[in-house]
């Protein structure tokens, strides 16, 4: 029954996906319309794309969707699959329903790195990608690695340090954003605006650099969704069963780290979606990661490409960080889950 019910999931999300990525294509300045919109999308399939007339629409209409918005909506899905996916990763490897894919200050080495980006100048570029992007990887990397560096002791992974080394590595990060802030105020609203997060710079460069490390890093998680059922009840009983936890936990670590990592480099940190994802997902599919893992990454590819289009259409031509969107929606939602956690706790 599982299976079967499973199924019609699948089909759901991935049809409601489907649907969304021709709204979102077809929202904007410039209003092309959702029919409009599918013909243009469709027109460019190998077989169905001979079959599609779009001669009586503008030239115009198809630059927008192809060099403008396309790419876009493509990079919101990628982020939303990798935060989520990974969000349930994290939580079930730490056992610990308030971790999320930012937990190991991922996010904060990121905007870190993107401070000092602005700060040098953004102008530059590098492999046909601005600095800002590029030194937001290599600080989420940095901060990542220095974490590791501290909670790795003999060769083993202690999860308890690794949180706390987390934490005090994301303060240390903050910190130094803010002397960035105040010795550079000119640069001030730029690196706030890029910490809430935005697609704003999405381009086919973004989609072709992220597509790998999202496609690899999440098939890899999802191969190891039952190990990871296994390594959630704790050590001594993945190691009764003949699984190597500690080199399994650093395999879906450095995987979960370098996913989320381009994911910030490219979109900021967008809050809530590898936290409440997971949970929501929950509620449908159980603790079972096996089933978890890929609702929740169609869940959350669904969620951040809606958040993103309200977040560029709600005030257009004023574009709201996507951060804002998605904890206006996440906050009351978490603690909605988190009243009903303690009702079911007193009951």
């Amino acid at each position: 029954m599982k299976k079967k019910a499973d199924v019609w999931i699948y089909i759901f999300l991935f049809a409601s996906l489907l649907a969304a990525m021709v709204f979102s294509a077809g929202k904007g300045s410039a209003d092309i319309g959702f029919m409009d919109s599918m013909k243009i999308l469709l027109s460019r399939l190998p077989v169905i794309g001979k079959a599609i007339d779009i001669n009586n629409l503008p030239d115009t209409y198809s630059t927008i969707i192809f060099s403008l918005r396309l790419p876009r909506i493509l990079t919101a899905v990628l982020c939303g699959t990798g935060l989520s996916i990974c969000g349930v990763l994290f939580q079930g490897m730490f056992r610990n329903p308030m971790a999320d894919p930012y937990v190991l200050g991922i996010s904060s080495g990121a905007v870190l790195g993107a401070a000092i980006a602005f700060v040098i100048g953004t102008q530059a570029s590098l492999f046909n990608f601005g600095l800002v992007p590029l030194f937001a990887f290599a600080g989420a990397i940095i901060a990542t690695t220095v974490v590791y560096l501290i909670a790795q002791k003999k060769g083993h992974l202690s999860t308890n340090i690794l949180i706390l080394s987390g934490i005090a590595i994301g303060f240390l990060c903050s910190s130094l954003i803010s002397l960035i802030i105040i010795a550079s105020r000119e640069q001030a609203q730029r690196i706030i605006f890029w910490t809430l997060g935005s697609m704003t710079g999405s381009s086919w460069n973004t989609v072709l650099v992220m597509l790998p490390f999202i496609l690899i890093g999440s098939l890899v998680l999802l191969l190891n969704a039952g190990n990871l059922n296994i390594l959630s009840t704790g050590d001594e009983t993945a190691v009764s069963l003949g699984i190597n936890a500690s080199s399994l936990k650093k395999l879906l670590l450095v995987v979960a780290s370098l996913v989320t990592a381009v994911s910030v480099c490219f979109c900021g940190t967008i809050g809530f979606v590898g936290l409440i994802i997971p949970h929501a997902v929950r509620f449908i599919t159980g603790p079972d990661h096996r089933r978890l893992m890929p609702i929740s990454a169609l869940a959350g590819a669904l969620f951040l490409l809606l958040c993103d289009t309200a977040a560029r259409t709600l005030f257009a031509p004023q574009e709201i960080p996507i951060g804002v969107i998605t904890s206006l929606l996440g906050v009351p939602f978490f603690i909605s889950l988190l009243v009903r956690s303690k009702r079911r706790a007193v009951i």
